[in-house]
C-alpha cells in the first residue's frame, strides 16, 4: 500500500523494508509524527489536468509497503481496496486433427475424451489500492489480457472462478461497471470526428448534465493538454482513406475518452503499446496521477522502461496463467536473488525477469520451479510481516468519500445504498439520443460520398424505369408491362438498402466498448439511428417518386403519387431496418450482402409478381406472407387498378397476346359477334371486358387494402428494429464464457 498522500499513526521505526532500510527518511517520518491525523486530500482529475508540468520531471520513487500475496486485513487509510483471490479461468480446446498423442503437452493444458482444457489463468491472487498503480507484465500469451479481463468483469461469472472484493465487498457487475473503465488495446473510434470533437462526445456521455457546457469544455482542454494532443486537437482521426492523426495520437484519444468521466477503478489493456518512450512515459505519469486522485488505476504492460518501471507501485509477472513473481518492483532484486539468479547491476529489472521467464518457458520444467519458488517466497514474506492490511472504510462510505472530494462518477451522489449511490447512466435518454444523433451526422456529414453514391443509385435508376416505361398505355400489354415496373421498383428500393450493412458493423466495436461501461444506453442507440435515418429515406422516396410516377404514366393524380411516395418511403424504411437488423447478427461485410441479396431474392420470388397467392403452393404460403416486397407490390397495384370507372381490356382487346391478335380487326369483330350469341350478352369492339378490379383478382390481391398494406410494411420495419434491439442486448455482451 502507497502512503504517498496519506498517513498511518505507526512507529516509524515499526515500518521497513524487507531490505532493512526505513520507508521513510527521518525529515518525512518527522513530518508525518508532526501532522499524525490530517491526511492530505489528493485532488480531482480536473484539477491534476491544470498541473502537469512537473510530467517531464524525476520521478519521485513511488513505493509500497509489502503486506502479502492475496487479500489483507490491517485497516489502511486508503479508501478503496481492490482484492482478488484464486482468480481461475479455463477455455476448452478441441484436439486437432492428426495431432500426435504421445508428443506431449503444455503443462497448462489437460485432456478428456479428446477435448484439451487450456489454464489461462491458475489461482492468480493479489490487490491493488487507491493511489497505487498495480501493472500485470508477461510475455505474449501469459494471460496478461485475461487476468484484466477478469477483473475488469469481461468473463462470464460460470467460466471464472475466485473472487473479487472492493473493500472485503462483493464487487457487483452492476457496480463495477459504473465506477471502472476499460481502456482497450485497439483504437476504436469514429475516423471523420476531430480529436476535440471525439473526446467532447465522450465527455457528454459520461458525464452528467448537472456540469455545465462550459466545465465539459473546460475538462476535454485541460486532457487534450495532458495527453500532449494540443497540435492535434482540430485534426480528424482518420482511417485507410482519410488522413488523420499518428498512431500514438490515435492511442492516446483512445486513452482519453475512457478516462475523461475520473473512474474510481480503471483497467488498461497495454495502454503504451505503439507509442515512443517519451509518450509512453507521459501515458503512465497521467495514470499516476489519476490514481492519485482517488483511483485504482491496473494495467497490463509488455516491458516497461526504467522511468515507467518507478511509476509503478505493485507488479505481477505471469507466465502461462500462473504467478511467478508478485510485489513491489523495489522486491524484484531481493526475490530473485534468493532464487539464484541475481539482477546484475545497471540493468533493467523487468527486462531481466521477463528474459529469465522466457528461457524458463523453453526448458523441460517450465517455469514450475519459479511458480513454486514465489509461493514459498510469498509466504515466508507474510510470516515475516506478521500482518496484513485492509480499507478501513466501508464501500459504501469510500464511495460517499470519493463523491466530496469531488470525483464526477456519472454524478453521483450520497446514498445509503452503495450502489443506489451511483446512477446506472450519466445522462437520459433522449439526451443520449441526442449526443447519439449528433455524433452520427457529424460523422457522416464528412463524408458526403456515401449518401451520394446512394442517391445517385437511386435516381439512375429512377431514370432508367422512366424512360425504360415511358408513358405506359392502357392495353392488355400495358399493363402487364405496369406489373413488371412495379415488381421492379418495389425490389429496388430493397436492394438499395443493403448498403446499411458496413454502418453498424464499422461501429460495432466501438458500440461495445461504449456500451460495456454504461456510457449510454441500447435502447438510445436504436432509437437514434432510427431517427436519423428518416430524413434520408425521404430524399430517397421522393427523388425516386417524383423521376418515375407522371414519367411512367401512372393513375390517381397527386393522391396517387402522395400514396405511390409513402409506399416508396414504408419499403425503404422496412428495408432498412431488415438490413440494419441482419448487420447486428452477422460479422462480416461480405456475409452480411450475400445474406441479404439472397433474401431479397426469395421475398421477390414469394411476391405474388411471379405466380399469384392462388397459384403459390400450401407448403409455401407461409413465405408469401413474410415477404417485405409483398405489401408494397399489392400496395402500388391497388393505387394503380383500384379505380372501378377505368378499363383496360375493350372488346377487340381480348384477342391480343394470343394468336388471334394477328387477324384483321373484321375477323374479330365476327368472333365478338359469334361470343355475343353464345354468351346472349352483345360484345362489341368498345366493350369493357376487363377493370381494374377483374385485373386485382387475377393477381389473388383481394385480402388487404391499400392502405393496410401501408400499414404493415411499416410495422414490419418497427418490427426489425425492435429485434435489432434484442440483438444488441443478447449479442453485444463483450465477455469471454
Amino acid at each position: 500500500m502507497s502512503f504517498v498522500g496519506g498517513s498511518m499513526n505507526l512507529p516509524a521505526k515499526s515500518v521497513t523494508r524487507d531490505n532493512g532500510h526505513p520507508l521513510f527518511t527521518n525529515s518525512k517520518q518527522t513530518e508525518l509524527q508532526k501532522y499524525p491525523k490530517k491526511p492530505t486530500v489528493s485532488p480531482t482529475l480536473a484539477e491534476l489536468l491544470m498541473h502537469v508540468d512537473d510530467a517531464q520531471n524525476s520521478p519521485v520513487d513511488h513505493r509500497a509497503v509489502e503486506i502479502g500475496y492475496g487479500c489483507s486485513s490491517l485497516p489502511s487509510s486508503n479508501p478503496f481496496f481492490l482484492c482478488f483471490n484464486n482468480l481461475t479461468y479455463s477455455v476448452k480446446v478441441r484436439k486437432k486433427l492428426g495431432s500426435i498423442p504421445f508428443c506431449g503437452k503444455n503443462s497448462d493444458e489437460t485432456e478428456s475424451n479428446g477435448i484439451n482444457t487450456k489454464i489461462l489463468l491458475n489461482e492468480i491472487s493479489g490487490e491493488a489500492h487507491e493511489g497505487e498503480i498495480m501493472a500485470v507484465l508477461g510475455a505474449s500469451g501469459s494471460g496478461k489480457s485475461t487476468l484484466i479481463d477478469a477483473l475488469a468483469n469481461r468473463i462470464a461469472k460460470d467460466s471464472l472462478k475466485g473472487t473479487l472484493t472492493l473493500n472485503g465487498e462483493v464487487l457487483e457487475s452492476k457496480l463495477l461497471r459504473v465506477i471502472s473503465a476499460y481502456v482497450m488495446q485497439d483504437d476504436l473510434l469514429f475516423p471523420m470526428l476531430t480529436v476535440e470533437e471525439t473526446l467532447m462526445f465522450s465527455a457528454e456521455f459520461r458525464l452528467p448534465r448537472s456540469l455545465s457546457k462550459l466545465k465539459k469544455k473546460a475538462r476535454v482542454q485541460a486532457l487534450i493538454d495532458q495527453l500532449g494532443l494540443r497540435s492535434a486537437a482540430k485534426t480528424v482521426i482518420g482511417d485507410e482513406g482519410h488522413r488523420g492523426v499518428s498512431g500514438g495520437e490515435r492511442r492516446r484519444v483512445s486513452i482519453g475518452i475512457d478516462i475523461i468521466h475520473d473512474p474510481i477503478v480503471l483497467f488498461l489493456d497495454e495502454p503504451t503499446s505503439g507509442l515512443d518512450s517519451t509518450s509512453a512515459f507521459m501515458v503512465v505519469k497521467v495514470l499516476q496521477r489519476i490514481a492519485q486522485s482517488g483511483s485504482i488505476v491496473i494495467m497490463s504492460i509488455h516491458q516497461p522502461s526504467y522511468r515507467i518501471l518507478s511509476l509503478l507501485d505493485r507488479l505481477i509477472f505471469l507466465s502461462h496463467g500462473n504467478t511467478v513473481f508478485a510485489g513491489s518492483p523495489g522486491m524484484l532484486p531481493s526475490f530473485f536473488a534468493e532464487f539464484g539468479h541475481p539482477i546484475p547491476e545497471n540493468e533493467n529489472k523487468t527486462e531481466f525477469a521477463l528474459d529469465l521467464i522466457r528461457e524458463l518457458e523453453e526448458t523441460p520444467g517450465g517455469t514450475k520451479s519459479l511458480v513454486e519458488f514465489n509461493k514459498s517466497w510469498q509466504a515466508r514474506k507474510n510470516q515475516r510481516n506478521g500482518f496484513s492490511m485492509r480499507s478501513n472504510l466501508s464501500l459504501k462510505d469510500a464511495i460517499s468519500a470519493s463523491i466530496s472530494k469531488g470525483k464526477l462518477v456519472s454524478g453521483a451522489t450520497n446514498d445509503s445504498n452503495p450502489t443506489a449511490s451511483v446512477p446506472i447512466f450519466a445522462n437520459p435518454l433522449w439526451i443520449e439520443m441526442m449526443v447519439i444523433a449528433k455524433r452520427s451526422m457529424t460523422n457522416s456529414r464528412r463524408m458526403p460520398e456515401l449518401f451520394g453514391i446512394r442517391l445517385g443509385a437511386v435516381v439512375i435508376t429512377g431514370i432508367i424505369l422512366a424512360t425504360m416505361f415511358w408513358k405506359l398505355d392502357n392495353s392488355p400489354k400495358g399493363i402487364q408491362e405496369r406489373l413488371g415496373f412495379f415488381a421492379f421498383a418495389m425490389s429496388t428500393t430493397f436492394y438499395t438498402c443493403a448498403e446499411a450493412i458496413p454502418v453498424f458493423l464499422q461501429e460495432r466495436y466501438i458500440f461495445m466498448r461504449e456500451t460495456a461501461y454504461n456510457a449510454y444506453r441500447r435502447s438510445s442507440y436504436v432509437l437514434a439511428h432510427s431517427l436519423i435515418s428518416i430524413p434520408s429515406l425521404v430524399i430517397l422516396s421522393m427523388a425516386f417518386a417524383a423521376i418515375t410516377f407522371w414519367a411512367v404514366g401512372l393513375a390517381g393524380g397527386l393522391s396517387g403519387f402522395f400514396f405511390f411516395f409513402l409506399t416508396i418511403f414504408a419499403s425503404f424504411w422496412a428495408g432498412s431496418s431488415f438490413v440494419t437488423f441482419l448487420s447486428g447478427i452477422v460479422s462480416h461485410v461480405m456475409l452480411g450482402f450475400t445474406v441479404v441479396v439472397a433474401v431479397l431474392a426469395y421475398f421477390l420470388l414469394f411476391s405474388g409478381f411471379f405466380i399469384s397467392r392462388n397459384r403459390i403452393p400450401l407448403y409455401w404460403i407461409w413465405f408469401h406472407y413474410i415477404s417485405l416486397v409483398k405489401y408494397p407490390y399489392e400496395a402500388v397495384l391497388q393505387n394503380e387498378f383500384d379505380d372501378p370507372t377505368k378499363c383496360f381490356v375493350r372488346g377487340v382487346q381480348m384477342f391480343d397476346n394470343t394468336p388471334l391478335g394477328e387477324v384483321p380487326l373484321s375477323v374479330k369483330l365476327k368472333l365478338l359477334q359469334s361470343m355475343s350469341g353464345v354468351l346472349g350478352a352483345n360484345i362489341t369492339g368498345s366493350t369493357c371486358v376487363t377493370t381494374g378490379k377483374d385485373l386485382l383478382v387475377q393477381q389473388g390481391i383481394t385480402d388487404i387494402s391499400k392502405w393496410n398494406c401501408l400499414w404493415i410494411i411499416i410495422a414490419w420495419g418497427f418490427f426489425f428494429r425492435i429485434l435489432f434491439y434484442f440483438t444488441l442486448l443478447l449479442g453485444s455482451k463483450n465477455k469471454r464464457k
